[in-house]
């Protein structure tokens, strides 16, 4: 069974491990309890990603500057697009986790998700190395990087703008809570702004809850005008 689900990944990769333990490495969660997990090659694999998608868009977009390559980076690597992209290959399905992890959703958290896309890519760049590792990732984000016509913003940036445009001062982050367990936590955070009611949302980090209440704002403030 364990081996179907490998087989159907790599499948869906579009790449075939010349060293399948790698793989199996770099889908074993910390839950999983076992000597070795994903967390070093998460780490190589973050590394990995943000080369090949700086040299990306550094090559399709010639006449931005700095600020803006960078922007579209952030948008690009982001947790959130790491998460769809692993979605899209089902890699939750493949994952080595404990029994409790699985039941509370692990398989589908955002986090544990965009983790394992890096580790999985770390996996590829020790298998075969940097030059057909740079093709998967191509492959894996597909037009993303085509579709951004223009630079994104920050959507704390923007808000904060919005608000200093207005004399209202900057908008104020509060944690409302923080669950789960210490290698998935969920923290739910508050946003204030004068004259406005609070918003709340949350995130696998305190910066990713912040990102996500700062656009729920942006949001809310299209939305009435």
């Amino acid at each position: 069974m364990i081996k179907d689900k490998l087989d159907k990944l790599q499948e869906m990769l579009g790449y075939n491990f010349n060293d399948v333990k790698l793989l199996e490495k770099a889908l074993t969660h910390s839950s999983a309890e076992a000597d070795i997990n994903y967390e070093r090659l998460e780490f190589l694999g973050d590394r990995i990603l943000g080369l090949v998608i700086a040299e990306e868009i550094f090559e399709k977009f010639p006449e931005e500057k700095e600020g803006d390559l960078a922007k579209r980076h952030a948008a690009l690597v982001q947790g959130r697009t790491l998460s769809e992209i692993g979605a899209s290959i089902d890699i939750g399905n493949s994952m080595n986790l404990s029994d409790s992890e699985r039941a509370s959703g692990g398989a589908d958290n955002e986090n544990i998700i965009a983790d394992a896309v890096e580790s999985v890519i770390a996996a590829i760049y020790l298998d075969s190395g940097l030059e057909i590792c740079a093709k998967i990732v191509k492959k894996l984000f597909g037009d993303r990087v085509n579709i951004m016509t223009e630079p994104p913003q920050d959507p704390k940036t923007a808000l904060q703008e919005w608000a200093q445009a207005r004399g209202l001062g900057l908008p104020k982050y509060d944690i409302v809570s923080q669950e789960g367990p210490d290698h998935s936590p969920i923290f739910e955070i508050k946003v204030e702004i004068e004259g406005h009611p609070a918003i709340t949302s949350s995130g696998a980090s305190r910066r990713k809850a912040e990102k996500e209440a700062a656009s729920t704002f942006l949001k809310y403030l299209n939305e009435t005008g």
